[in-house]
């Protein structure tokens, strides 16, 4: 799963997502892409589902890129502890998604494969997603 190599710091504070993504909004690799439609984390383990999805569904066939990439450690803390004591340990990575922002992208298949692949990747992902083609 993917993850960084190193970070400047170990834990990070939850924030909020807010507005419309303001860069990676259009494509730039790929003649398909799937775009997010709603704010939302996207977990290391669900952009490696979808990659498994897309990847099945296009039988190696064409090229994918993936967009987004974890870089946000959630923190938690273990069932049935009391509160205090300190930040709880990072439990996964996650990627802030903003509404407008492609997340994968694939070139060299016809639009009905393309199509396919990207409703699949979508189902394993928590939030709405457009499937997206580049105008010509």
């Amino acid at each position: 799963m993917l993850s960084p190599k190193k970070t400047k710091f170990r834990k990070q504070f939850k924030g909020r997502i807010h507005g419309n993504a303001k860069g990676n909004f259009e494509l730039n690799y790929g003649n398909f892409g799937l775009k997010a439609m709603e704010p939302e984390r996207v977990t290391a383990r669900q952009i490696e589902s979808a990659r498994k999805a897309i990847t099945r569904s296009l039988k190696r066939t064409g090229r994918m890129w993936i967009r987004i990439f974890p870089n946000v450690p959630v923190s938690k803390k273990p069932a049935e502890v009391r509160m205090g004591k300190g930040k709880g340990a990072n439990e996964y990575w996650a990627c802030k998604v903003k509404p407008g922002r492609v997340m994968f992208e694939v070139d060299g298949v016809d639009i009905k494969d393309a199509k396919k692949a990207m409703a699949l990747a979508a189902a394993k992902l928590p939030i709405k997603c457009k499937f997206v083609e580049r105008n010509i």
